[in-house]
């Protein structure tokens, strides 16, 4: 009766299940894998969300590629990261993953493949599924810092692969591509005839410098046909406002046709909610505000974290170059999933490596965002489970 798009088995794995009974017997967890900011303290200003009730909202004239108005307000966002982007070359959509969906409908056929990093999200298997293509892994490296091998992704990609997927920073890793990595990346896919989808909904979070310049943003021009993905979600801590944007950059030729064919499947929807996009210029003015106090939690709980972390010469935390989370290493003497089971009998709820597809070793992973409170009376039991 159902498609095999969606998994036929939706049972709870050991540490979800034993955080949902620890929960009904009312135990109250501190949940280190927070990653909603509206949850970790981050609250919308009313007279922001009073935005929302402007006037013209009573009208709808829809625009398939969203109203010109808010793809200048994003337009005018990349400009101040010394980025510029055409409006007419912006789509809105109503979140990042329905950006991923639209993509994939886009570029690729039933059957076809998307290559996706390693470590990172495993939202892309199921979105990709979704829409009736396969997933490929290809691995990110850590040697003091993370890296994209282009001969390992080269190897990774078959005569059906559509797109390669970049997270820019990754999540979890927080890991930007290099320059040098960008470069190669494009240089490939051109030469294969690939689209790169680079998701830098994290962009705006940076945490520590590296010794080589990091890719300013895939929504530059390059020799490939590239799309940018960015949202108010992370950007601004507005998950509940349900706004996402994807620029398309490349060679003006195929760039031009992806756009067309991008606007009759947005047309097919015409997802994106009215009064967001009218509010989305004075609410992206507001950003830098916005994001102050994310950046400072940020800052000050990975501080927490070093803390923690360094009287455990056994332990190591692996280098953070953004976004909102953190792996540390563990002895390999049990799996992280014994780690993560150890740490919830103590009342703490972290995410083991594994759930990130982190390979060749024992790593739990750590959200920065949680309130300073959380995180320091959850770290003690942390570390306890991550030496023992």
């Amino acid at each position: 009766m159902f498609s095999k798009r969606a998994p036929g088995d939706f049972s709870l794995n050991p540490l979800s299940l034993r955080a949902q009974e620890r929960r009904l017997q009312g135990s109250h967890l501190l949940d280190l894998t927070e990653s909603n900011p509206t949850r970790a303290g981050f609250l919308a200003p009313a007279d922001l969300l009073a935005l929302l009730g402007h006037p013209a909202s009573a009208h709808y004239a829809p625009d398939p590629r969203g109203l010109l108005s808010a793809r200048e307000a994003v337009s005018r966002d990349y400009a101040g990261r010394d980025v510029e982007v055409d409006p007419a070359h912006i789509v809105l959509t109503a979140s990042s993953s329905e950006s991923y969906s639209l993509l994939f409908k886009l570029l690729g056929n039933a059957g076809d493949e998307v290559l996706v990093p390693t470590p990172s999200y495993p939202l892309f298997e199921y979105l990709a599924e979704l829409d009736g293509l396969r997933v490929r892994p290809y691995p990110l490296h850590y040697d003091h810092e993370w890296h994209l091998s282009i001969d390992a992704l080269r190897a990774s990609i078959s005569e059906r692969a559509r797109a390669v997927v970049v997270v820019h920073p990754n999540n979890p890793t927080g890991s930007f591509l290099k320059s040098p990595e960008a470069m190669g990346l494009t240089n490939l896919c051109a030469d294969r005839g690939i689209a790169i989808i680079a998701d830098e909904v994290f962009a705006d979070f940076p945490l520590s410098g590296s010794g080589t310049p990091r890719h300013p943003s895939f929504a530059l021009d390059g020799p490939a046909l590239s799309f940018a993905l960015g949202g108010l979600s992370k950007s601004c801590a507005l998950p509940q406002m349900k706004l996402g944007w994807i620029a398309v950059s490349g060679p003006a030729g195929i760039r031009n046709e992806a756009l067309a064919r991008l606007e009759f499947i947005t047309d097919t929807y015409l997802s994106v909610a009215t009064p967001v996009q009218l509010a989305l210029p004075a609410i992206l003015e507001r950003k830098g505000s916005l994001q102050a106090p994310i950046k400072s939690r940020l800052a000050r709980n990975l501080e927490a974290l070093k803390a923690a972390v360094a009287p455990h010469p056994e332990l190591s935390l692996l280098t953070v170059e953004g976004g909102w989370s953190a792996l540390i290493q563990c002895p390999a003497t049990r799996s992280d999933e014994d780690r993560a089971l150890q740490a919830l009998d103590a009342g703490v709820l972290v995410h083991p490596g594994h759930f990130f597809a982190v390979e060749s070793g024992c790593y739990l992973v750590v959200s920065l965002l949680c309130e300073p409170e959380v995180t320091d009376a959850a770290l003690p039991h942390v570390m306890n489970a991550a030496v023992r």
